[in-house]
């Protein structure tokens, strides 16, 4: 792909949807969630992970730590890292091969840590041993459209609940308005505290999706929960 942002260099199909609104089951499924006790035996490549972060926890002096969930490639971890110089920032991914791509070891700053794990396991992981963090991206636009994939958008999922003490400050893009506006309805049934989606307005794109999507002109979105 070049690198030219022109419009006609990008195509990015517009999401679509079979959903007319928010999801019908979404409070019923937030709510037996909530109810439930989240505990799926953690796999051993993601505690090994999480014990790479409690040492470089232990081993640093930051001021806080700043958490870039689903980071892909880094792109994002990288800017919030030469954003925030006196934060360590914590990107995770599950694929090591995304992970890896073009030299990130090489170009990774200093207050940068990328871990290959599951968000699901290192977020539990982190609760239970008192690790906590200013601020959480979910930057990953969501991939599940369609009605019946309700559980497999983070609002849906069971591990969901934890994320209202994992962080102070949650933010999440996309270009699907529907998943911030259901995300933003689940952390109310969550949390009681209610919260509205905006549209963004970026100045320098923090991922290659946000990116694409921008020199396609789509509308992009964002929501901060606290």
């Amino acid at each position: 792909m070049s690198n030219n942002d022109s419009s006609d260099q990008y195509c990015s199909k517009i999401v679509t949807t079979n959903q007319a609104g928010i999801h019908q089951n979404l409070d019923d499924l937030v709510q037996k969630h909530v109810k439930t006790d989240y505990r799926k035996p953690y796999q051993e490549h993601n505690l090994e992970a999480f014990y790479l972060l409690q040492k470089q926890i232990k081993s640093s002096t930051y001021q806080n730590l700043i958490l870039d969930s689903c980071c892909g490639t880094a792109m994002s971890s990288f800017k919030l890292a030469e954003q925030n110089p006196s934060s360590l920032i914590v990107g995770v991914d599950q694929s090591i091969h995304r992970l890896s791509k073009d030299g990130n070891e090489e170009k990774r700053p200093d207050n940068c840590l990328l871990l290959r794990a599951n968000c699901e396991d290192l977020w539990r992981l982190c609760l239970e041993n008192n690790i906590t963090f200013e601020k959480h991206y979910i930057l990953y636009p969501n991939p599940w459209p369609k009605s019946v994939h309700l559980k497999r958008r983070w609002h849906g999922h069971p591990v969901f609940p934890v994320l209202k003490n994992l962080a102070k400050r949650t933010e999440l893009r996309s270009n699907w308005r529907l998943y911030l506006e259901e995300f933003a309805v689940a952390w109310k049934l969550l949390t009681s505290r209610e919260f509205t989606v905006d549209s963004l307005k970026l100045d320098v794109s923090l991922t290659l999706f946000e990116k694409k999507y921008s020199a396609s002109g789509q509308a992009l979105y964002q929501l901060i929960v606290e």
